[in-house]
């Protein structure tokens, strides 16, 4: 029998071949376990490639790693079949390792089908030389090879399914367990050489026509490698990619999680806003249907609130409604939900065995307010007012409850605030009518069922007008005509202020351009702004394409804010101003003298004008104090340069009075009723013919 030898050299690098086959097989089981849908198969099919030539090059470099005293060659044919069978047993194998499951009988029938594919493989390379007279086999040896090549798999099967998955130091577990599969598959393959016996007149029939192994190697080696790491490179930039993609999936699924917090939570104390207790009430209503029981909605709203944000200031309300909320939420169960839906409002939805467990929840609820809270360094002091409605029995939807809970809470201030009050039939009424009066608010603005009328003001000496202030109506089609006193505050309340005050504003600067064209270009057209509007982050941008849309100059429009409005956050409110004044818009300070001000941010105020609330006037010719107190405020006024506008002015003892005292210009029911325009303009026309019988406007 001939006796071959092996190249050092060519047997190392069949090794490095093997090691580097197995951990791209690895990594590529990776790639595919985390793939979806089509690009599953495509993995499959390049790892297939990339593994199976992988692991016949390892083979058919061992082979020419082996030296026999005769030239060697391989059939061309035979060697491509050698190589399918190493493709598709490779193939067979990243197959077997992507199912999400991998039980023992599994895993043992799929290295069976592996190990005798890799073994076809081997034999069938060796077949390839095409020896005559052929190749005998040691059958101890054989069948060691066939055991070694059904273990090798079996046990890189294990290891590719079980390090498939990303997880801490894989890669470094990957590289070790290449080196274990490279061993055992060129133990395999070497063990299969052994096997094979050669006869001493024995003589390579292929090397005649077949494959020559002189550069034969170098050839496979580099393609191999090539291969390889083609594959490894691709799979390492997918994972790279897929890892970035992930970053910024995670990304965005926070940055969503977070938009929808803030969308369903309310920005100053955390709790859940007015959506979210919505859909809560909405859930609990389908739970107590489904499964019984009852729950009750606790409207919540706190007396005394108001003195407190405007005597200390918005910085310090803002903290008090986060200690109430705090306090409160201290004392919820988990299936519970305390929500703030406004101002100093907030919402309870307490799940209830028995409907009579409310009270004692209630009760609980004005004892936790009551006590003092200890914001910064003051002690404050605040009570709470509760209206309650219980389901079922109150409502048939989450805004009827809300609403007759809200009915229920003002008859609890009603009956002298510190309390609680339960919903019954005889507050109904008023709950229906303010839900049918929120319903058609909503539709007014569409059709258009709101209108302006203007109350002349005059010079307060010579008489003569100069401007009006534009006051909203609604032209109720069942109502009549409505004062803003029945629909502002729940405009206020739904947030409707914001499009219905964007609408007076518009059309106050159109009418006051048409006046303009008719001549009476040094008139002001003043219009009211409510807390909301002035806080509203568009404000200056409507103001600003309200002039433009309608080519009115800015100093032919007055912006009237409250006296509280302005000094609630005077900070925020000095920047807002300063933005309307720097415009060239008229600024006027209402009611003043009815709230908290501070003279050192008064003079900061770009004010042009001071309002005179019409309680001081009212009382004037009566009331010592509010004489001295309405002297005061001119003084005060015309110190700091501002023009003085008394309002409700009825007789004419007050014309007097306040005309003696500097004011500038009056407005009033003894000087002219609030009318819309034409009746406005037909009053002012006559007038002016009154006060100048012998002269015509040019």
């Amino acid at each position: 029998m001939l006796i071959g030898s092996y190249s050092p050299s060519l047997v190392a690098i069949s090794l490095f071949v093997a090691i580097l086959a197995s951990y791209t097989a690895l990594d590529l089981s990776g790639r595919i376990a985390t793939a979806k849908g089509r690009s599953v198969y495509l993995w499959i099919a390049g790892g297939a490639m990339a593994m199976g030539t992988g692991v016949w090059s390892m083979h058919f470099i061992g082979m020419l790693a082996l030296r026999l005293p005769f030239a060697l060659g391989f059939d061309t044919g035979i060697t491509a079949l050698s190589l399918l069978i190493a493709v598709l047993s490779s193939g067979f194998a990243l197959w077997l390792v992507s199912q999400p499951r991998l039980p023992a009988w599994q895993l043992a029938f799929g290295a069976l089908i592996m190990g005798t594919g890799i073994a076809c493989m081997h034999y069938t390379g060796m077949a390839a030389m095409r020896m005559t007279p052929g190749i005998d086999y040691d059958p101890a040896l054989f069948g060691a090879s066939l055991l070694i090549a059904v273990g090798a798999c079996g046990a890189a099967l294990w290891i590719a399914f079980n390090l498939r998955r990303n997880t801490p130091y894989v890669r470094l577990a990957r590289g070790g367990a290449a080196v274990v599969m490279g061993f055992a598959i060129v133990g395999m393959h070497y063990t299969g050489m052994a096997a094979a016996q050669f006869a001493d007149d024995s003589f390579c029939g292929a090397a005649l026509d077949g494959l020559s192994g002189k550069g034969l190697d170098n050839l496979v080696l580099v393609t191999t490698l090539a291969v390889l790491a083609i594959a490894l490179l691709t799979s390492l930039l997918d994972a790279r990619l897929e890892a970035r993609t992930a970053v910024l999936a995670d990304s965005l699924t926070q940055a969503n999680q977070e938009l929808t917090h803030l969308a369903l939570h309310d920005m100053l104390t955390g709790l859940p806003n007015r959506t979210l207790l919505a859909d809560r009430i909405q859930q609990a209503m389908q739970a107590v249907k489904e499964q019984g029981g009852c729950f009750a909605l606790m409207f919540i709203d706190l007396d005394g609130f108001k003195p407190v944000n405007d005597a200390f200031g918005h910085h310090m309300g803002d903290q008090l409604l986060r200690e109430v909320g705090q306090r409160l939420r201290e004392d919820l169960r988990s299936q519970d939900t305390l929500a703030r839906i406004g101002g100093d409002e907030f919402v309870l939805l307490v799940q209830l065995t028995q409907p009579d467990d409310a009270l004692g929840l209630a009760e609980r609820q004005v004892i936790l307010i009551n006590r003092a809270f200890q914001v910064a360094e003051h002690e404050l002091k605040i009570s709470a007012s509760v209206g309650i409605a219980m389901f079922p029995g109150n409502g048939g939807n989450p805004q009827e409850l809300l609403m007759n809970a809200d009915a229920a809470m003002y008859h609890a201030k009603g009956m002298g605030k510190n309390g609680y009050s339960f919903f019954d039939a005889s507050m109904n009424t008023n709950a229906r009518k303010q839900l049918q009066l929120l319903q058609d608010l909503r539709n007014a603005l569409e059709q258009q069922q709101f209108q302006l009328y203007y109350q002349p003001k005059f010079d307060a000496v010579s008489g003569i007008p100069v401007g009006a202030e534009a006051l909203v109506r609604w032209a109720h089609p069942q109502q009549g005509l409505l004062l803003p006193a029945t629909f502002i505050e729940l405009a206020e309340k739904t947030g409707l202020i914001i499009p219905i005050g964007e609408w007076v504003l518009n059309e106050a600067c159109r009418q006051m351009s048409i006046w303009y064209a008719q001549g009476y270009e040094d008139w002001r057209i003043a219009v009211n702004l409510s807390a909301m509007q002035f806080c509203h982050a568009g404000l200056v941008k409507s103001v600003a394409a309200a002039l433009e849309r309608h080519q009115l100059p800015a100093n032919n429009l007055t912006l009237e804010i409250t006296e509280t409005t302005a000094m609630s956050d005077a900070d925020a409110s000095m920047t807002v101003l300063q933005e309307l004044s720097d415009m060239g818009v008229d600024l006027s300070i209402d009611d003043f003298g009815t709230g908290y001000s501070s003279l050192m941010y008064l003079k900061r105020l770009p004010a042009n004008e001071l309002k005179i609330d019409r309680g001081f006037v009212r009382d004037l010719e009566h009331d010592s104090d509010d004489a001295a107190i309405v002297s005061a405020i001119v003084a005060l006024g015309q110190a700091l340069g501002l023009r003085i506008v008394a309002e409700g002015v009825e007789t004419n003892v007050q014309q007097s009075f306040l005309t003696r005292l500097g004011c500038d210009s009056l407005q009033g029911y003894l000087l002219g009723h609030p009318l819309p325009a034409e009746g406005f303009m037909a009053d002012i026309q006559r007038a002016e013919i009154g006060a100048a019988p012998d002269k015509s406007r040019a």
